[in-house]
């Protein structure tokens, strides 16, 4: 019986591990769209308004200048822009991105 009682909080234990990682790990964010950049410090000079595309964890940043660069989110809060761009970002709330390079994509 106590072999028992132990495989089963065992099983019970694991099961709810497995629940709280998922949770807490949550669906990839959404950050397909178009965005305007904003000067936060820095000056922009990827372009003014930037498309983003997105399958998964991968992405493709589109300029309005015809440049793109390839990133990939490193988290559910993280993106790592691939060169030419070579930035990388932190999701905020609203969608919005502030990057390494001193600016910040909105939402549009």
């Amino acid at each position: 019986m106590r072999n028992i009682l132990s495989l089963s909080t065992a099983v019970a234990i694991g099961t709810l591990g497995l629940c709280l990682t998922a949770w807490s790990q949550g669906a990839a964010p959404n950050l397909a769209g178009n965005y305007k950049c904003q000067p936060q410090p820095d000056k922009c000079e990827w372009g003014a308004t930037v498309s983003i595309t997105q399958e998964g964890t991968k992405m493709s940043l589109n300029n309005d200048k015809g440049s793109f660069a390839d990133a990939k989110l490193t988290s559910n809060i993280t993106i790592s822009g691939a060169p030419p761009f070579s930035a990388n970002g932190l999701i905020m709330p609203d969608h919005s991105i502030q990057w390494s390079n001193g600016t910040q994509w909105v939402k549009q």
